[in-house]
C-alpha cells in the first residue's frame, strides 16, 4: 500500500511540475504541491527500500523550452527549502544559532514570481537566464533588455568587471488586469495569476510582445568573485547603488522576535502591495557564516522561504452549475454570495468533480470555506456545518449533459464525467473550433467566440473542416461583419494552411495532447500519415506519451467522424507532414536511439546530431532499439532494461566517434566547437548560488 502512495505521488507531482514549469497552467495551488511533495519527502524518509532517483524529490522543476538557446548557469540555482510552520523555521533558525551562535539575518517578501540570473561584464548586461532545471536555463536575454527596472548600463564605476545578479521577473496586478482584459476581449483565455502570466511573457518569440505587457524585475542576490566576501544587506546597498531595483521591503533582524513580527507584519500588509507576494525568505547576512553551512543537494542550508498560508474567506454557495469543455469535460461551478479575497471579489469557484462534491458534502445554500492560495482560481475548501440550514438536502450530481440532454459516461481512472456527444453538442462544437483557430494552433484571425456562434447558429460551421468551405459572400450579411470583416477572415482562413504540422495537430483537439505533446509526435513520426497507422506500442516510443495520451490517440482515429474531417481538411490543403531536418549522412540510417542523462551538449542538440546522420530517436528502450545513449546521472531502470535485452550502450565520446567519421561531419565538428567556446566561457568561479 505504501509502495503504491509513494509511486501515485511521484506521477501526480511530476505532472504537476510540467503543467507548472513547462506549461505555465497548473491545476493546485503552491500549497496543495507543497504538501504533496511533503508527503512523499515523509513516505521516502520513512521507506528508504523504495528509493529512486529519479523521484520529483531530487530534482528541480524546469521551465525549458526547445525555443530560446539553453545555457549552464555559471553557478547552479537552487531551489529553496520552505515551511508554513512557525515551529518548523523556529527550528531552523535554532539549528543555526547551535553551530554559529547569534547570527544576523535578512529578511525579504517572497515574490511570486519567474526567477532569472542576469550576467554583466564590464558593467553592461551581457546575457539573462532562466533558473530551468538549476543546471542550465534558456537564454532571455532579449525579452528581458525590454524590462524598464533591468539596467542594461550600470551606474558608478565600483561594480566588478564580472559578476551575475539573481531576482525575480513579475508581473504586477495592474499589467496583469490589462492583460487578462485585453485576453477576454479577443476570445482568448485569460492567465490564472501573475506568476504564470510573467512566466509566460518571459518566453514569447517577440520581444516587442514582452515589451508591452509591463514586466517588472527585482534582484536579490549577487555573485562573484570580488562579491563573495560581502555580507548580505553590503550586496544589496551595492546592487541598489549601481541601479538596480532592489526590495525596499528587505529588513535585518537579530533576533526571533524580530523575525516573527516582519513576517507576521506582511501577512497582514501583502494584500496592499502591487504585486503578489506568498512568503518571506529569511537569509544569513553573514557571507563567512553561509560558507560553514554550506548547502544540501537541493538548497542553501543558509536560507528558507516561510509561505503564507492561503487567504480563505466564509460565504454562501447560492447555487451549483455545469460548464461543458471542448473535450465533453464537465466541471461544476459554485456561484458564490460576492466576496474579497486575496485583493479581487471572488463570485465562483471551482468544484472540480462529483467526488470532491461528496468528498465534502457541499450542498446549495451552505457557508463555505473559499480559498485562492497562489492566485490560482479559487475553489472550495470546507463547509461550516454550524450554518447549514435544517431542510437542507444533498446535492445530487446531474446525470445529463446540460447542453444536449445526452448521459453522461466516466472513463475508467477518470474524476470527471464527460459527455459523449462530440458532433453533436453545440458546446463543444464550438469549444473545438476555438480550439483550432487559436493562436498557438491555426492562428485564425476575426473569429472569435461570438463569431463562431452566430456561424454555427446560421448552419454555415458545424466543424473545423467546414471553415475552408466558407465563402465571404456567406459571412458579409451576417451582424457585426461585413463585406471588411468577411474577406479578412477567409484571408486568414486561407493563410492557415501555411501553418507547420506540429501546431495543425495542436489544433486537432486531440483529448491530452497538449502543445508540447504535438511537437513530440510531429518530430517522432513526422506526418498525420504515420501517425495514424502507429500502434500502441509505437506511440508509447514517443517522448512526453504515456498510456492515457496513447489511447487517446487511438481512440480518436478509431472515431469514422474525425477520419471524415481529416480527410477535408487534407483535401483543403493543410500541412500534415512535418518539415524534415537537412541530413548530413545516412551514417546512422536504419538504427534507433534512446537518448538518457546528461551530456557536455543538451540532450535536443544530440538528438539533433542523431536525426541529422538519417537515425531515429525513440523515447522507450525496448527489443527493437539498437543503441542507448547514456549520459550523467542516467537513469538506473533504462540501464537495467537495456542490459537485460541487450540493447549497446554509448557515451557521449562514443556516439561522437561513431559519426566522426562520416563523408559529411562538418555539422559535428560545428557542435563539438560550439560546445567547447561555451565551456570555456563559462567555466565555474568560486562559489555558488541558488
Amino acid at each position: 500500500m505504501v509502495k503504491e502512495r509513494i509511486e501515485a505521488l511521484r506521477r501526480d507531482l511530476e505532472r504537476h511540475n510540467y503543467r507548472y514549469y513547462v506549461e505555465n497552467n497548473p491545476e493546485i495551488s503552491d500549497f496543495e504541491f507543497d504538501r504533496l511533495m511533503r508527503e512523499l519527502q515523509d513516505l521516502e524518509k520513512a521507506h528508504p527500500e523504495f528509493d529512486d532517483p529519479n523521484s520529483p524529490t531530487r530534482r528541480v522543476g524546469s521551465d525549458l523550452t526547445s525555443e530560446f538557446q539553453t545555457v549552464r548557469h555559471r553557478f547552479p540555482m537552487l531551489s529553496l527549502g520552505n515551511t508554513y510552520s512557525l515551529d518548523e523555521l523556529r527550528e531552523f533558525i535554532a539549528r543555526i544559532e547551535r553551530e554559529e551562535g547569534e547570527v544576523e539575518y535578512v529578511c525579504e517578501l517572497k515574490f511570486d514570481g519567474t526567477a532569472i540570473s542576469l550576467t554583466y561584464r564590464n558593467g553592461m548586461l551581457e546575457r539573462a537566464v532562466t533558473r530551468g532545471d538549476g543546471e542550465q536555463g534558456d537564454d532571455v536575454t532579449a525579452n528581458v533588455r525590454t524590462i524598464r527596472t533591468v539596467p542594461l548600463q550600470l551606474q558608478g564605476t565600483d561594480w566588478p568587471s564580472l559578476f551575475e545578479i539573481r531576482g525575480e521577473v513579475l508581473m504586477p496586478y495592474a499589467s496583469f488586469d490589462k492583460i487578462n482584459r485585453e485576453r477576454e476581449e479577443m476570445g482568448e483565455q485569460p492567465f490564472a495569476n501573475p506568476r504564470n502570466a510573467a512566466a509566460g511573457t518571459l518566453k514569447q518569440q517577440a520581444s516587442s510582445v514582452v515589451a508591452r505587457r509591463g514586466l517588472d524585475c527585482t534582484l536579490y542576490q549577487l555573485a562573484g568573485e570580488e562579491v563573495q566576501e560581502w555580507s548580505h544587506q553590503e550586496s544589496l546597498n551595492a546592487a541598489r547603488r549601481w541601479g538596480f531595483k532592489v526590495s525596499e521591503y528587505a529588513r535585518l533582524c537579530c533576533s526571533w522576535e524580530d523575525i516573527v513580527q516582519f513576517i507576521t507584519e506582511w501577512d497582514e500588509r501583502r494584500a496592499t502591495l502591487p504585486f503578489p507576494t506568498d512568503g518571506v525568505v529569511i537569509k544569513v547576512n553573514d557571507a563567512a557564516v553561509r560558507r560553514r553551512l554550506g548547502f544540501t543537494a537541493k538548497a542553501p542550508k543558509w536560507a528558507v522561504a516561510y509561505k503564507f498560508k492561503a487567504e480563505q474567506a466564509l460565504t454562501r454557495l447560492n447555487e451549483i452549475t455545469f460548464q461543458v469543455g471542448r473535450t465533453g469535460a464537465i466541471t461544476p461551478v459554485a456561484n458564490l454570495e460576492p466576496v474579497q479575497l486575496a485583493g479581487t471579489t471572488v463570485k465562483r469557484a471551482t468544484l472540480h468533480n462529483a467526488e470532491q462534491i461528496a468528498q465534502l458534502d457541499i450542498r446549495e445554500g451552505d457557508m463555505v470555506y473559499v480559498e485562492k492560495g497562489g492566485e490560482i482560481i479559487p475553489k472550495i475548501t470546507g463547509v461550516e456545518l454550524k450554518e447549514r440550514k435544517a431542510d437542507s438536502e444533498p446535492f445530487h450530481y446531474i446525470e445529463v449533459c446540460p447542453e444536449c440532454g445526452t448521459p453522461l459516461v466516466r472513463y475508467e481512472g477518470e474524476a470527471k464525467h464527460y459527455c459523449p456527444n462530440q458532433s453533436g453538442c453545440r458546446v463543444q462544437i464550438i469549444g473545438r473550433i476555438l480550439h483550432f483557430i487559436r493562436r498557438k494552433a491555426m492562428d485564425i484571425e476575426g473569429l472569435g467566440e461570438e463569431t463562431v456562434e452566430l456561424l454555427h447558429a446560421n448552419g454555415l460551421v458545424h466543424n473545423i473542416a467546414d471553415l475552408y468551405d466558407l465563402q465571404a459572400l456567406q459571412l458579409a450579411p451576417l451582424p457585426r461583419l461585413g463585406e471588411k470583416s468577411a474577406e479578412n477572415i477567409i484571408r486568414s482562413i486561407r493563410h492557415s494552411k501555411q501553418v507547420p504540422f506540429q501546431r495543425v495537430l495542436f489544433g486537432l483537439g486531440i483529448r491530452f495532447v497538449g502543445e508540447t505533446t504535438a511537437r513530440q509526435l510531429a518530430d517522432h513520426f513526422h506526418s498525420l500519415d504515420r501517425l495514424r497507422a502507429a500502434s500502441r506500442e509505437e506511440l508509447l516510443e514517443t517522448e512526453e506519451v504515456g498510456e492515457k495520451i496513447a489511447d487517446s490517440i487511438l481512440e480518436y482515429f478509431a472515431d469514422a467522424e474525425n477520419l471524415k474531417i481529416l480527410e477535408r481538411l487534407n483535401h483543403a490543403g493543410l500541412c500534415f507532414e512535418a518539415e524534415q531536418r537537412q541530413r548530413v549522412s545516412e551514417s546512422l540510417a536504419g538504427k534507433s536511439f534512446v537518448v538518457s542523462g546528461k551530456f557536455s551538449i543538451s540532450r535536443d542538440e544530440l538528438k539533433q546530431l542523431i536525426e541529422t546522420h538519417g537515425g531515429r530517436n525513440v523515447a522507450a528502450v525496448s527489443g527493437s532499439v539498437d543503441y542507448l545513449v547514456a549520459g550523467e546521472k542516467m537513469g538506473p531502470e533504462k540501464r537495467k532494461k537495456a542490459e537485460k535485452l541487450g540493447v549497446k550502450m554509448l557515451s557521449e565520446e562514443e556516439f561522437m566517434a561513431l559519426i566522426a567519421d562520416t563523408p559529411t561531419n562538418d555539422h559535428a565538428k560545428q557542435m563539438e566547437l560550439r560546445q567547447e567556446n561555451h565551456m570555456n566561457e563559462v567555466a565555474p568561479i568560486q562559489g555558488t548560488l541558488f
